[in-house]
């Protein structure tokens, strides 16, 4: 049976939504709150605090088809796309997922009548490996699904035996491998020949059955649970009956799409591989909030665009192409995302702006890498010239690897990273694979937030903590974690602060600083004082307007986000947020600066929003409902099953856990403070309401009225006094700048008198005082012209620097360069130069030696004449 790589997606999601499997929408790249992961990079990401116990679904079994990435990090495969028919920076990894449901028989059952019967693939094609000592799942495949056992390999290393980090869940694996034929080289898992292409991995299910502990022992899960990954690309190139998974109908068209763009006749060419490849992972990466960056996941993003921009051109490519393939992708897989549609703007604008910059730079470091190459003595490229064309011309290292690769060189990996040393930082993301997940402290309880409607409450003490670590009580003074059934205090998420208040108990009081969460229950961070112990009976109370006032800048940010979308463009999407009591920063995506018209339109929109005073209200709703009634979410963030949607009269609608004005007027008055650019197509505006705001405009109108009285004018004034002030300062300084050229020249008249003649030459060499290094290029000039044929050598001290001038009349430029002279000059006095033969100059911060570099010019210039 031959399907599209659309409907395998499909038929994968609805056969296991048969079999009770909870469908779960792809997870952002970007992972969620997980410092351990640059980018998502398999299914079971989004379920991590499920499978550790942290996070409870009203589900016990998931499906999901999952967009992930592996350029970067620990899980980097972004050097071979193009070279091999499977590897890529961009792969949807397909998953049914057990959370302490079922087990090995039913996953394995699961994965074989999929592949068997729902797709119909030859059981004879098919063999399985099992962890060495995994004998119930060797026994499951032999006597259950009957499998021969000649076609079931036990496997002894750690590619049957996953493990979440150095500590944490794990557990054996099993995996499904489809044979090719024996037309194609290679051997099973397991043998010399394994790493032939005959023999390929489709599916891998993790039998997630042990807890792994620092020292290295394994305690049996309370819970065991399934993780599974099929790629859909791989599965795809069986299902339709090609080899590599670049032959399938999806990459057909992206391929086809990228030889139009770049006047390409040759399909097979690995070049447009690449660039269809690296469509994919550009564009979702885009479409989840990362930017071009010189860090972290930005940097990533930066090096396949490049690396594709500069495929494209080795094809042949004269003008901009990369973001018109945006297009043909979003034709092939729009349909199952459509945030692929709707950021399509954003991502075409963003590739054709990274894409500009680079290709200003790319045809000179090419040339430079090609002399290098034509010139090299051996078979490795220098770390120091792989560092050049990284710093000069923006080559990341890997890119000079693949080109160097193509003519069978190789780079000096080492020598490159001991150049760069000193910038080290830029390329590196916050990561931290080496975490100790047993070492995070677990709080088994989930807290109800009532705070939506109340500020105020009782409630039980379930935990108390103390230096990390679970207590019976604090002792007065001590700071620590409260943890409630029940609280009134908000969590920070989303953007908005965590609230603060006070816990009153017969023992104390406990003064809450921030409240985060912490898995399902609610953390109060705080000091006692007093006493509270675990059990107590706490009466909760927040800090009524603090959190008044982070009310009124939350309920800001939606109707900015809507004023901004309406005035600028529905391109613009939320990139975060901070809602603090004092004020609101919200940053977005836009690729040019704002004008000082369309921010005060900005302003003046939102305010009519305010005075319309529409009701807020509030509706539960499953996800998929809420996406459909238009309510704005926001990719990246993590959703539940069951979303909050906040509605602002007709003007705003988003999803929103946080807490808002019971309608806009509550907001009384917005005033934007700043606006900048904070990354490539990042913009970010700050901004004050209520109190707050109109506390900045009496200052604002204070500051006006103190400096009108300055001016001597009053506030309606003021701009145009400011305008007769800069006028005459300008005559005053353009009069100032004559007289003292005049004064320069007729110093240097003065001077004519101090040349003397070396070798017949007239040269004169001064050190001058109360000169400014901006009258000397004139003082040179006119000098130039009084001796008729000469040399002038001038310096002048300043401020701790030093100022050198040269100039030679162009009969003698033959003889001496005015920019090897003021060099020679330079290194004496810690600086350099450089100019014209006729004119040049240079710096210095070593006054001290001025003298004794002018007493040397007689020498140097002896040797010239």
């Amino acid at each position: 049976m031959t399907l599209s790589t659309a409907q395998i997606r499909q038929k994968f999601i609805d056969y296991f939504k048969r079999h009770g499997h909870q469908p779960v929408a792809s997870s952002s790249l970007v992972p969620a709150d997980d410092p351990t992961l640059l980018f998502t990079n398999a299914g079971m990401n989004q379920f991590k605090d499920v499978f550790l116990g942290s996070e409870k679904r009203s589900y016990s079994r998931a499906v999901s088809s999952q967009r992930c990435v592996r350029a970067g990090g620990k899980h980097n495969d972004l050097e071979n796309v193009g070279y091999t028919a499977r590897h890529h920076t961009f792969f949807e990894m397909m998953g049914n997922f057990s959370f302490g449901d079922y087990f090995k028989q039913q996953a394995i059952e699961f994965a074989w009548k999929f592949l068997t019967e729902e797709l119909g693939l030859a059981k004879e094609k098919l063999l399985v490996t099992v962890y060495s000592d995994d004998d119930e799942a060797f026994d499951i495949w032999e006597n259950q699904i009957g499998v021969p056992k000649e076609k079931i390999i036990r496997i002894s290393t750690s590619d049957n035996f996953w493990s979440m980090g150095d500590t944490g869940p794990c557990g054996p694996c099993s995996e499904i491998f489809y044979d090719h034929g024996e037309h194609i080289w290679g051997g099973p898992p397991g043998t010399p020949e394994e790493d032939g292409d005959r023999f390929i991995e489709i599916w891998n299910l993790v039998f997630m059955q042990y807890n792994k502990q620092a020292d290295g022992s394994m305690e049996p899960l309370p819970k065991p649970s399934i993780d599974t990954g099929m790629g859909l690309e791989r599965i795809s190139a069986i299902m339709q009956d090609v080899h590599s998974n670049y032959e399938i109908d999806l990459f057909q068209q992206l391929i086809k799409a990228a030889a139009q763009v770049v006047g390409s006749n040759d399909l097979q060419d690995k070049s447009l591989r690449v660039i269809a490849d690296h469509i994919r992972s550009c564009s979702f990466l885009i479409c989840d909030g990362v930017m071009p960056g010189n860090e972290g996941r930005g940097y990533v993003l930066r090096r396949i665009i490049r690396r594709a921009v500069r495929h494209g051109y080795k094809l042949g490519a004269k003008d901009i192409f990369f973001y018109k393939l945006v297009a043909a992708l979003t034709t092939e897989m729009g349909e199952a995302y459509p945030e692929l549609a709707d950021q399509r703007p954003v991502i075409e604008k963003v590739l054709k702006v990274e894409e500009e910059q680079f290709s200003k730079t790319l045809s000179r470091g090419m040339a430079m890498l090609s002399d290098v190459l034509n010139e090299l003595d051996g078979d490795t490229v220098p770390g120091e010239i792989v560092f050049k064309l990284y710093d000069t011309y923006g080559f990341p290292a890997d890119l000079t690897a693949d080109v160097a690769r193509e003519q069978d060189y190789k780079i000096d990996e080492a020598g490159f990273e001991q150049a760069m040393q000193q910038q080290r930082q830029r390329a590196q993301q916050a990561s931290n694979f080496g975490m100790n997940y047993n070492a995070q402290l677990k709080v088994e309880h989930t807290t109800q937030f009532t705070g939506y409607t109340d500020v105020d409450g009782d409630a039980t003490v379930l935990e108390v903590i103390y230096d990390n670590a679970l207590c019976d009580a604090l002792e007065d003074g001590q700071e620590g974690i409260i943890v409630l059934d029940n609280t009134p205090f908000y969590a920070e998420a989303g953007g908005q602060a965590g609230d603060k208040g006070v816990l009153e108990v017969s023992g104390g009081e406990f003064v809450v600083a921030d409240t985060k969460k912490m898995g399902n229950a609610f953390a109060h961070f705080g000091q006692v004082h007093g006493v509270v112990k675990k059990g107590d009976t706490a009466t909760a109370r927040i800090d009524a307007d603090n959190r008044e006032a982070v009310k009124k800048n939350h309920s800001a940010t939606h109707l900015l986000h809507a004023a901004l979308r309406e005035i600028l463009g529905e391109h613009v999407t939320q990139k975060g947020s901070l809602v603090e009591a004092q004020r609101m920063r919200f940053d977005f995506s836009q690729f040019e600066a704002i004008s000082a018209e369309q921010l005060a339109h900005i302003e003046r929109r939102v305010n009519e929003e305010v005075r319309a005073n529409h009701p807020l209200t509030t509706e539960l709703m499953d996800l998929e409902e809420a996406k459909a009634s238009g309510a704005m979410a926001l990719f990246g963030e993590k959703y539940d099953e069951k979303v909050r949607v906040v509605k602002m009269g007709p003007f705003s609608i988003e999803l929103c856990g946080g807490t808002h004005v019971n309608q806009t007027g509550d907001i009384g008055l917005f005033k934007i403070i700043g606006e900048s650019g904070i990354a490539s197509g990042v913009r970010r505006i700050e901004a004050v309401t209520g109190a707050a705001a109109i506390d900045h405009v009496q200052r604002q109108q204070q500051l006006l009225a103190e400096v009108a009285g300055l001016l001597k004018s009053d506030v309606s004034g003021i701009a145009g006094r400011i305008g007769q002030l800069q006028t005459q300062q300008k005559e005053l300084e353009k009069a100032l700048g004559a007289a003292k050229q005049k004064l320069a020249s007729q110093q240097g008249a003065d001077m004519l008198g101090q040349a003397v003649e070396i070798n017949g030459v007239k040269v004169l060499i001064s050190q001058l005082d109360g000169v400014e290094a901006k009258a000397l290029r004139g003082m040179v000039d006119d000098l130039k012209n009084r001796m008729g044929e000469g040399i002038v050598v001038l310096g002048v001290t300043a401020e701790n620097k030093v100022n050198l001038i040269v100039g030679v009349t162009k009969g003698l430029t033959g003889k001496v360069k005015a920019g090897e002279l003021v060099n020679f000059l330079a290194g004496q006095v810690g600086g350099k130069g450089g100019g014209r033969p006729d004119m040049a100059q240079a710096g210095g911060d070593q006054p001290e030696n001025l003298g004794g570099a002018l007493d040397s010019v007689n020498a140097w210039l002896s040797d010239k004449l």
